[in-house]
């Protein structure tokens, strides 16, 4: 199938119609928590952020889908629009139920130029989810919280990666049709590299020990810090790849899929796992000279 056909269009945003789960928050399966529990649930410190994040994606792609000609486009992204905004709800929803206090915030106003704004949120939201998956995977292996959370938050996850899937196939169409195909590398290089900047303090925390407050770009460090992992920077990004491969597999071969943060996480990945060998080989080069 051609990328920016009207075969690719139909197929990304009628898979992405069709894989819609209908549910409330209210209806989940939320479970009953001793106070140990709810006390490291409150612990958590970006709560805040994600429930005003995803309240504030539900207003403003709600806004940008009614300026969208294409019928079949705007369908698919009013009922992103309806997706992020449910995930404000759940998170309100689970905020109230286990008495997690959260600080009041003013509604920003929406940005004029809606577009530009959808395009940056996209690829803040797969850089975020990518490595998210990571931390969810690690967060859920060590028993964080009960698995009933977990797979309550799941789906919200998986919802993340339709997200990122439609987003990915829609920007390649739009910038193929606007005569713009051969810049999408390039595009991708710098949008991603914005990103990465501006949560680059969080993602330093981790590394660093700083206190950061979570009510910056990116939950990364904030939530590494939180669930008390030791985690090292190989097995992070092991997880990132694996919880991302195991993600996408649930797509149409014929999409396409986000790409440049796997590569560069494998690229840093195999760099890492690297260069510890280099420090035990020539620690071992070093004895035997003394020898």
């Amino acid at each position: 199938m051609k990328i920016g056909s009207e075969a690719h269009k139909d197929l990304f945003c009628q898979s992405f119609m069709d894989s819609h789960l209908l549910y409330e928050p209210e209806t989940l399966a939320w479970p009953e928590l001793d106070s140990a529990m709810v006390e490291r649930l409150q612990r958590i410190p970006f709560w805040d952020e994600a429930l005003y994040t995803e309240r504030k994606a539900g207003v403003m792609l709600k806004a940008y889908a009614e300026t969208v000609e294409d019928p079949k486009i705007r369908a698919a992204i009013a009922l992103q629009a309806a997706e992020e905004a449910r995930h404000g709800r759940v998170i309100g929803y689970m905020i109230n139920h286990y008495g997690i206090q959260v600080a009041e915030r003013a509604e920003k106003p929406l940005p004029e130029d809606l577009e530009p704004a959808f395009i940056k949120f996209g690829y803040g939201e797969c850089f975020d989810s990518f490595f998210a998956f990571g931390l969810f995977g690690i967060a859920r292996q060590g028993g964080f919280i009960p698995d009933a959370l977990f797979t309550i938050f799941n789906t919200l996850v998986d919802e993340e990666a339709r997200h990122m899937v439609f987003f990915v196939n829609w920007i390649a169409h739009k910038q193929i049709i606007e005569g713009r195909g051969a810049l999408r590398p390039f595009s991708s290089l710098q949008q991603y590299t914005g990103a990465a900047f501006r949560r680059l303090d969080n993602l330093m925390s981790m590394g660093k020990g700083k206190k950061k407050s979570a009510n910056q770009k990116g939950f990364t460090a904030a939530g590494a810090k939180a669930i008390k992992v030791d985690l090292t920077l190989e097995s992070f990004l092991e997880m990132c790849l694996a919880e991302n491969a195991k993600r996408m597999q649930a797509y149409p071969e014929e999409l396409l899929r986000p790409d440049f943060l796997p590569a560069i996480a494998s690229l840093a990945y195999d760099t890492v796992k690297f260069l510890p060998k280099r420090k035990e080989q020539q620690s071992g080069k070093e004895l035997g000279a003394r020898g």
